[in-house]
């Protein structure tokens, strides 16, 4: 780590102009959340194996930013060398290095790594000590990362229509009847999600990530898509080109880029004629209000591909994809429903296998009993870490049918670890089981009609009555949020509240939104909705056909974390009223897996939520049934046994 550091101090100091300051990013090219392995730069040189975070590496310094959901996991990851700063807590990055670095200082920063909006916003808040954000020509951490991985060359995959529910001729026009109402003739498509969703195809290059590494532009007349061409079948780029789609190198976006800006990257297509556009008769309807501008979208676009742009002749928004692929259609939703009715099953399998386990091998009084621990009966060769559990239960999803691997790193973890809220064990350093410790996994799988996400936790042995009243006071608002109606409009910000009031009267929270949207066999992070304290939550209404998580959770560091997750989707409310003719929308839950009734105060569930429970378990156990054998099956009707206050 030292060495790394020492080395890039050198490379700032020999670069023209020499860098008082250089920000390694966690983002690749695409602006990803999920990178592949030779774009964990930010990893590499920190330490810190976290999905979100940025280091600054100054002359003397070197300091991490991350949020909530990593306070605790960074501080256990990074060295002495360097100082965790504390998104919502701590100055932010601009601010510090605004506030910090001398005036005129020379800010370094790959501009393939960086987006527009936070370039902009760190230029802002440059002008008050006349400093400079220097675009690098190359990666410094790439030139100093000797074993970094090679690229891999993965096949892309057509996604047959009948899991995608909509074919690409159908989303390519309704793409440019919206570029045409901006008054645009182009737009440049960066995220991995967006183009694999627009041209039916998915990949393999970023782990639990069905995507491949490629952008795509798209005019009132043609469609581009630029990928490494050895991944590209004569199969699949025969489906493309039906679709007026041409496959050009992943590089030459770069330069075709600038001809898009000159209007130069038509001149040698043909243009289409009535075919997945807005121009018909080879005459395009946005000709009688035509004006030259190009689609970016500010969060997705590196700075690099928006520097050769003409920044006047730019429409900064938001991609109209975003939410066109959260709105699910009735193909991906019913695809999504039966995903998670074999996904619940897995699930319910290796609770099942677990508790057995638990039982068999530590003495434990199991899922259903409260008894004191017992000492453990196991011989020294036999042995349940967070990582052989957590393989299993991927085993018992890898035998469902259309599985084609896990959604994110199970998060696995027992006791103190569950603290750490994206918690991920390694075989080396991970934790054994422990009968008497709470147990917390969040885990998901990758399935080509759906993906999953789903978290239960659960105690194996005899649970206090504080982790009692902390597991109910979480599912009192997985509860209330799931059971919300509200009218149409109403953003995630307006109703994160309501899954934090039942903790927040003991003096409870936690440090991480409430719910993010899920791919249909794409990311399992999806906007650009979510429900979350955070400003952006404020963005984007729920609305009709959306998909969005349902996981409050309580976590005390050194001891234990409780998190309880259901995939919702957004369905029209039948009310008996219609205030303002606003109509009125709530949720569906598609997760089925039991919540454990010995962690449930039922002194502190009302009538309702104990009526909400039992109807949601006969749920269960009706839905699941065909896919159990006879001791699962029995095993889940003893889970779900009806109770009573």
């Amino acid at each position: 780590m030292a060495e790394t550091l020492a080395s890039l101090r050198s490379l700032m100091a020999s670069h023209s102009p020499p860098l008082d300051a250089l920000v390694v990013p966690s983002e690749d090219y695409h602006q990803s959340e999920y990178v592949s392995a030779r774009d964990k730069r930010r990893e590499f040189v920190s330490g810190f194996t976290g999905s979100a975070g940025l280091a600054l590496i100054t002359k003397t310094e070197a300091r991490l930013w991350t949020d909530g959901r990593y306070f605790l996991q960074a501080t256990q990851e990074l060295s002495d060398q360097w100082q965790l700063m504390r998104i919502g807590e701590d100055p932010s990055v601009d601010v510090w290095m605004s506030e910090n670095l001398p005036s005129e200082a020379a800010i370094g920063v790959d501009p393939w790594c960086v987006s527009v909006d936070t370039a902009q916003r760190w230029k802002r808040a440059f002008t008050k000590k006349q400093q400079k954000l220097v675009q690098t020509s190359t990666n410094l951490v790439d030139e100093v990362w000797k074993n970094r991985p090679p690229a891999e060359i993965n096949p892309v995959i057509v996604h047959p229509l009948e899991f995608a529910g909509c074919s690409v001729d159908e989303k390519l026009k309704d793409l440019r009847e919206k570029l045409a109402n901006e008054k645009a003739r182009g737009i440049i498509i960066t995220a991995l999600d967006e183009v694999a969703w627009l041209y039916n195809i998915r990949g393999s290059d970023v782990s639990y990530c069905p995507v491949a590494h490629a952008f795509a532009i798209v005019t009132l007349n043609s469609g581009f898509l630029y990928v490494d061409k050895r991944k590209v079948s004569s199969k699949v780029s025969s489906s493309l080109q039906e679709n007026g789609i041409e496959v050009r190198e992943y590089d030459a976006v770069s330069s075709d880029v600038a001809l898009l800006a000159s209007n130069q990257l038509d001149l040698d297509t043909v243009v289409n004629s009535g075919r997945n556009g807005v121009c018909e008769n080879n005459k395009c309807e946005a000709e009688e209000n035509y004006k030259d501008l190009i689609w970016v979208d500010p969060a997705s676009c590196c700075y690099a591909l928006f520097s050769k742009l003409d920044a006047d002749k730019v429409v900064l928004q938001q991609s109209p994809l975003a939410l066109a692929k959260a709105l699910k259609n009735p193909v991906e939703l019913d695809g999504l429903r039966k995903a998670h009715i074999r996904d619940g099953a897995a699930v319910v399998q290796y609770l099942v296998w677990l508790d057995m386990q638990m039982r068999e091998i530590y003495g434990a009084s199991g899922y259903f009993l409260e008894g004191e621990g017992a000492s453990k009966k196991r011989q020294e060769i036999v042995k349940l870490t967070e990582v052989t559990v957590s393989d299993k239960l991927e085993g018992f999803r890898a035998s469902k049918e259309h599985f084609r691997g896990l959604s994110f790193p199970t998060i696995s973890s027992f006791g103190p670890n569950a603290a750490i809220i994206h918690y991920s064990p390694h075989a080396e350093t991970c934790a054994e089981l422990d009968p008497d410790s709470i147990y917390l996994f969040d885990s998901g799988a990758q399935y080509l009609d759906g993906t999953t996400d789903i978290t239960r936790t659960v105690h194996f042995g005899k649970p206090s009555a504080h982790e009692k009243t902390c597991y109910t006071s979480v599912l009192k608002g997985h509860i209330a949020l799931g059971n919300a109606r509200f009218p149409n409009g109403t953003n995630g910000h307006a109703l994160d509240i309501l899954a934090r009031i039942p903790l927040w009267r003991y003096g409870l929270d936690y440090r991480h939104g409430t719910g993010h949207g899920i791919g249909s066999y794409l990311n399992v992070h999806e906007g650009p909705h979510l429900i979350s304290f955070r400003p952006q939550a404020r963005n984007v209404p729920l609305q009709v056909s959306m998909t969005v998580t349902d996981e409050p959770g309580y976590y005390e560091d050194g001891s234990f974390g409780i998190r309880l997750e259901n995939v919702l989707v957004v369905n029209e409310a039948d009310t008996e009223y219609n205030f303002g003719d606003k109509g009125y929308l709530a949720f569906e839950h598609i997760t089925w897996a039991p919540y454990q009734i010995k962690l449930i105060d039922l002194s502190l569930l009302t009538p309702e939520e104990i009526e909400w429970v039992n109807t949601y378990h006969s749920k269960c156990r009706e839905i699941l049934a065909p896919y159990l054998n006879k001791d699962e099956m029995d095993w889940l009707k003893k889970a779900t046994e009806p109770v009573s206050a």
